[in-house]
Protein backbone atom coordinates (compact mmCIF):
# COMPACT_ATOMS: atom_id res chain seq x y z
CA UNK A 1 0.00 0.00 0.00
CA UNK A 2 1.34 3.74 -0.68
CA UNK A 3 1.16 5.35 2.41
CA UNK A 4 1.80 9.25 2.82
CA UNK A 5 3.07 9.99 6.44
CA UNK A 6 3.67 13.10 8.41
CA UNK A 7 6.17 13.83 10.64
CA UNK A 8 8.20 10.75 9.45
CA UNK A 9 11.53 12.59 10.53
CA UNK A 10 10.90 12.92 14.11
CA UNK A 11 11.30 10.09 17.32
CA UNK A 12 7.80 8.57 16.72
CA UNK A 13 8.23 9.14 13.10
CA UNK A 14 11.30 7.14 12.09
CA UNK A 15 9.74 3.95 13.76
CA UNK A 16 6.52 4.52 12.11
CA UNK A 17 8.61 4.32 8.69
CA UNK A 18 10.29 1.82 9.33
CA UNK A 19 7.67 -0.22 10.58
CA UNK A 20 5.50 0.41 7.09
CA UNK A 21 8.76 -0.69 5.12
CA UNK A 22 9.25 -3.43 6.84
CA UNK A 23 5.40 -4.55 6.13
CA UNK A 24 5.75 -3.62 2.34
CA UNK A 25 4.19 -0.45 2.03
CA UNK A 26 5.55 2.56 0.11
CA UNK A 27 6.31 5.39 2.14
CA UNK A 28 5.84 8.99 1.30
CA UNK A 29 7.23 11.36 3.76
CA UNK A 30 6.33 15.29 4.53
CA UNK A 31 9.78 17.17 4.76
CA UNK A 32 9.73 20.74 5.79
CA UNK A 33 13.43 20.75 5.19
CA UNK A 34 16.60 19.88 4.08
CA UNK A 35 17.33 17.39 7.18
CA UNK A 36 13.82 16.00 7.41
CA UNK A 37 14.27 14.78 4.13
CA UNK A 38 17.48 13.58 4.17
CA UNK A 39 16.34 11.80 7.35
CA UNK A 40 13.31 10.27 5.46
CA UNK A 41 15.10 9.36 2.21
CA UNK A 42 18.06 7.57 4.14
CA UNK A 43 15.42 5.52 5.79
CA UNK A 44 13.56 4.61 2.36
CA UNK A 45 10.69 6.94 1.78
CA UNK A 46 10.17 9.31 -0.68
CA UNK A 47 10.12 13.13 0.60
CA UNK A 48 7.52 15.65 0.11
CA UNK A 49 8.45 19.03 0.28
CA UNK A 50 6.20 20.98 2.75
CA UNK A 51 4.58 21.72 6.32
CA UNK A 52 1.41 21.18 8.11
CA UNK A 53 0.76 24.49 6.68
CA UNK A 54 0.66 23.81 3.20
CA UNK A 55 -2.72 22.49 3.09
CA UNK A 56 -2.41 22.10 -0.60
CA UNK A 57 0.72 20.02 -0.20
CA UNK A 58 -0.98 17.98 1.74
CA UNK A 59 -4.05 17.59 -0.03
CA UNK A 60 -2.25 16.50 -2.99
CA UNK A 61 0.24 14.13 -1.52
CA UNK A 62 -2.68 12.41 0.24
CA UNK A 63 -4.80 11.86 -2.85
CA UNK A 64 -1.64 10.30 -4.50
CA UNK A 65 -1.70 7.87 -1.65
CA UNK A 66 -4.01 4.70 -0.51
CA UNK A 67 -3.60 5.86 3.15
CA UNK A 68 -2.43 8.08 5.58
CA UNK A 69 -1.27 8.33 9.05
CA UNK A 70 -0.75 11.77 10.80
CA UNK A 71 2.35 11.63 13.19
CA UNK A 72 3.53 15.41 12.97
CA UNK A 73 2.51 17.31 15.67
CA UNK A 74 0.79 21.04 15.03
CA UNK A 75 1.37 23.84 17.11
CA UNK A 76 -2.13 24.91 17.91
CA UNK A 77 -5.49 22.66 17.39
CA UNK A 78 -6.46 25.03 14.18
CA UNK A 79 -3.28 24.53 12.38
CA UNK A 80 -3.98 20.49 13.26
CA UNK A 81 -7.55 20.47 12.05
CA UNK A 82 -6.65 22.26 8.77
CA UNK A 83 -3.97 19.94 8.39
CA UNK A 84 -6.26 16.61 8.64
CA UNK A 85 -9.29 18.26 6.94
CA UNK A 86 -7.14 18.66 4.17
CA UNK A 87 -5.72 15.24 4.13
CA UNK A 88 -8.79 13.71 4.99
CA UNK A 89 -10.42 15.49 1.53
CA UNK A 90 -7.56 13.95 -0.60
CA UNK A 91 -7.61 10.69 0.93
CA UNK A 92 -11.56 10.51 0.10
CA UNK A 93 -12.68 7.15 1.70
CA UNK A 94 -9.00 5.51 1.93
CA UNK A 95 -7.73 4.90 5.72
CA UNK A 96 -6.88 7.78 7.36
CA UNK A 97 -5.04 7.48 11.15
CA UNK A 98 -4.96 10.52 13.33
CA UNK A 99 -2.62 11.00 16.27
CA UNK A 100 -4.21 11.80 19.61
CA UNK A 101 -2.87 11.18 23.09
CA UNK A 102 -3.70 8.70 26.66
CA UNK A 103 -3.13 12.42 28.47
CA UNK A 104 -6.64 13.70 27.65
CA UNK A 105 -8.08 11.40 30.52
CA UNK A 106 -6.23 13.11 32.95
CA UNK A 107 -6.48 11.18 36.12
CA UNK A 108 -7.99 7.75 35.67
CA UNK A 109 -9.62 5.98 38.25
CA UNK A 110 -8.18 2.71 38.04
CA UNK A 111 -7.19 1.09 34.83
CA UNK A 112 -9.52 2.33 32.09
CA UNK A 113 -9.65 2.02 28.46
CA UNK A 114 -11.11 4.36 25.61
CA UNK A 115 -14.31 4.61 26.45
CA UNK A 116 -12.99 6.43 29.94
CA UNK A 117 -14.52 10.29 30.29
CA UNK A 118 -12.09 13.27 29.35
CA UNK A 119 -10.34 15.38 31.40
CA UNK A 120 -7.36 16.64 30.13
CA UNK A 121 -5.19 19.08 31.13
CA UNK A 122 -4.55 22.66 29.60
CA UNK A 123 -1.91 21.67 26.86
CA UNK A 124 -3.88 19.10 25.32
CA UNK A 125 -7.30 20.19 25.99
CA UNK A 126 -7.18 21.49 22.48
CA UNK A 127 -7.66 17.87 20.84
CA UNK A 128 -11.39 16.87 21.87
CA UNK A 129 -12.88 19.30 18.70
CA UNK A 130 -10.02 18.05 16.38
CA UNK A 131 -10.45 14.51 17.13
CA UNK A 132 -14.35 14.71 17.35
CA UNK A 133 -14.20 16.47 13.21
CA UNK A 134 -11.77 13.95 12.18
CA UNK A 135 -14.37 10.92 13.57
CA UNK A 136 -17.60 12.51 11.93
CA UNK A 137 -16.10 11.76 8.47
CA UNK A 138 -16.64 7.91 9.22
CA UNK A 139 -20.37 9.00 8.60
CA UNK A 140 -19.86 10.65 5.89
CA UNK A 141 -17.74 7.64 3.30
CA UNK A 142 -14.25 8.44 5.16
CA UNK A 143 -12.32 5.59 7.22
CA UNK A 144 -11.15 7.72 10.29
CA UNK A 145 -9.32 6.01 12.79
CA UNK A 146 -7.53 7.88 16.17
CA UNK A 147 -4.49 5.95 17.82
CA UNK A 148 -3.52 7.75 21.15
CA UNK A 149 -0.24 6.75 22.12
CA UNK A 150 0.72 6.76 25.61
CA UNK A 151 4.40 8.14 26.99
CA UNK A 152 6.75 7.03 24.64
CA UNK A 153 10.22 5.52 25.82
CA UNK A 154 12.76 3.88 24.04
CA UNK A 155 15.67 5.26 21.68
CA UNK A 156 15.56 8.37 22.02
CA UNK A 157 12.81 8.92 24.77
CA UNK A 158 12.18 12.57 23.61
CA UNK A 159 10.04 13.65 25.93
CA UNK A 160 11.72 12.21 29.14
CA UNK A 161 15.22 12.74 28.58
CA UNK A 162 13.88 16.59 27.27
CA UNK A 163 12.21 16.88 30.80
CA UNK A 164 14.25 14.43 33.08
CA UNK A 165 16.98 13.13 31.51
CA UNK A 166 18.82 16.11 30.50
CA UNK A 167 17.97 18.55 33.48
CA UNK A 168 18.90 15.45 35.62
CA UNK A 169 22.72 15.11 34.16
CA UNK A 170 22.44 19.04 34.25
CA UNK A 171 21.81 19.09 38.14
CA UNK A 172 22.98 16.15 39.20
CA UNK A 173 19.65 14.84 40.43
CA UNK A 174 16.41 13.47 38.27
CA UNK A 175 13.51 15.54 39.16
CA UNK A 176 9.79 13.61 39.89
CA UNK A 177 6.94 15.79 40.98
CA UNK A 178 5.57 15.80 44.66
CA UNK A 179 5.94 12.00 45.83
CA UNK A 180 5.80 10.75 42.23
CA UNK A 181 3.89 7.95 43.27
CA UNK A 182 1.39 8.91 40.28
CA UNK A 183 1.63 6.43 37.34
CA UNK A 184 2.64 7.33 34.09
CA UNK A 185 0.88 5.12 31.19
CA UNK A 186 4.34 4.09 28.97
CA UNK A 187 4.74 2.88 25.65
CA UNK A 188 8.10 1.85 23.69
CA UNK A 189 8.42 3.76 20.49
CA UNK A 190 8.96 0.42 18.46
CA UNK A 191 5.65 -0.93 20.17
CA UNK A 192 3.35 1.59 19.04
CA UNK A 193 4.49 1.98 15.46
CA UNK A 194 3.63 -1.48 14.89
CA UNK A 195 0.15 -0.18 16.20
CA UNK A 196 0.25 2.41 13.93
CA UNK A 197 0.96 -0.41 10.93
CA UNK A 198 -2.01 -2.53 12.27
CA UNK A 199 -4.49 0.37 12.28
CA UNK A 200 -4.74 0.75 8.91
CA UNK A 201 -6.86 -1.95 8.55
CA UNK A 202 -9.46 -0.55 11.82
CA UNK A 203 -12.91 -0.38 11.02
CA UNK A 204 -13.68 3.34 10.01
CA UNK A 205 -14.03 5.25 13.00
CA UNK A 206 -12.47 3.26 15.69
CA UNK A 207 -10.05 4.64 18.29
CA UNK A 208 -7.37 3.04 20.37
CA UNK A 209 -5.01 3.73 23.45
CA UNK A 210 -1.54 2.81 22.35
CA UNK A 211 0.15 1.85 26.05
CA UNK A 212 2.41 -1.19 26.87
CA UNK A 213 -0.14 -1.97 30.29
CA UNK A 214 2.38 -1.48 32.08
CA UNK A 215 2.32 1.86 34.18
CA UNK A 216 5.26 2.48 36.81
CA UNK A 217 5.38 4.77 39.12
CA UNK A 218 7.32 8.27 38.24
CA UNK A 219 9.32 8.11 40.94
CA UNK A 220 10.31 4.78 39.83
CA UNK A 221 11.00 6.07 36.36
CA UNK A 222 13.19 8.66 37.42
CA UNK A 223 15.38 6.46 39.49
CA UNK A 224 15.66 4.46 35.79
CA UNK A 225 16.91 7.60 34.69
CA UNK A 226 18.80 8.27 36.54
CA UNK A 227 20.37 4.89 36.49
CA UNK A 228 21.11 5.20 32.95
CA UNK A 229 22.60 8.80 33.40
CA UNK A 230 25.14 7.08 35.93
CA UNK A 231 23.28 9.13 39.03
CA UNK A 232 21.98 5.96 40.92
CA UNK A 233 19.33 6.55 43.05
CA UNK A 234 20.37 10.33 42.65
CA UNK A 235 16.36 11.80 42.52
CA UNK A 236 14.67 15.49 43.78
CA UNK A 237 11.33 15.70 44.70
CA UNK A 238 9.88 18.78 42.81
CA UNK A 239 6.34 20.55 43.69
CA UNK A 240 3.84 20.86 41.16
CA UNK A 241 3.88 24.55 41.13
CA UNK A 242 8.47 24.21 41.24
CA UNK A 243 7.57 21.46 38.09
CA UNK A 244 5.37 24.64 36.57
CA UNK A 245 8.00 26.88 36.57
CA UNK A 246 11.15 24.58 35.49
CA UNK A 247 9.11 22.29 32.19
CA UNK A 248 6.16 24.53 31.75
CA UNK A 249 2.49 23.49 30.90
CA UNK A 250 3.66 20.03 30.14
CA UNK A 251 4.18 19.47 33.74
CA UNK A 252 0.44 19.01 34.42
CA UNK A 253 0.42 16.31 32.18
CA UNK A 254 3.77 14.42 33.73
CA UNK A 255 1.46 14.51 37.36
CA UNK A 256 -1.47 12.86 35.46
CA UNK A 257 -1.68 9.08 37.72
CA UNK A 258 -2.72 7.01 34.38
CA UNK A 259 -3.19 3.37 33.65
CA UNK A 260 -4.93 2.35 31.04
CA UNK A 261 -5.13 -1.08 28.95
CA UNK A 262 -3.97 -1.79 25.55
CA UNK A 263 -7.26 -5.13 25.27
CA UNK A 264 -9.23 -3.39 22.68
CA UNK A 265 -6.21 -3.00 20.07
CA UNK A 266 -5.40 -6.43 21.07
CA UNK A 267 -8.99 -7.88 20.47
CA UNK A 268 -9.59 -5.67 17.20
CA UNK A 269 -6.17 -5.58 15.79
CA UNK A 270 -3.72 -8.37 17.01
CA UNK A 271 -2.08 -5.57 18.58
CA UNK A 272 0.28 -6.93 21.39
CA UNK A 273 3.31 -5.06 22.81
CA UNK A 274 6.39 -6.62 22.86
CA UNK A 275 8.27 -4.70 25.52
CA UNK A 276 6.94 -5.34 28.90
CA UNK A 277 9.87 -3.75 30.92
CA UNK A 278 9.97 -0.23 30.65
CA UNK A 279 11.91 0.68 33.63
CA UNK A 280 14.97 -1.65 32.51
CA UNK A 281 14.83 0.28 29.33
CA UNK A 282 14.77 3.66 31.01
CA UNK A 283 17.97 2.53 33.28
CA UNK A 284 19.32 1.70 29.71
CA UNK A 285 18.86 -1.75 28.96
CA UNK A 286 17.41 -2.36 24.81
Amino acid sequence: MKIFLTGGSGYLGKATLSALLRDGHTVEALARNDRAAETVGSLGATPVRGGLADLGVLNAAAARAEAVIHLAQAGTGDEDLAAATAMQDGIGTGPYVHTGGTWVYGDTDGVVDETAPWNPPPVVAWRKPVEDAVLRRAREGGRPVVVRPGLLYGGENRLIDMFYGVPGRAAGAVPYIDDGANRWALVHVDDIATLYVAALKAKPGSVYVGVGGVNPTAKECSLAVARSAGLDGKVVSLTLERAREQMGPIADAFALDQQLTPARAGAELGWIPEHTDPLAVLAGGE
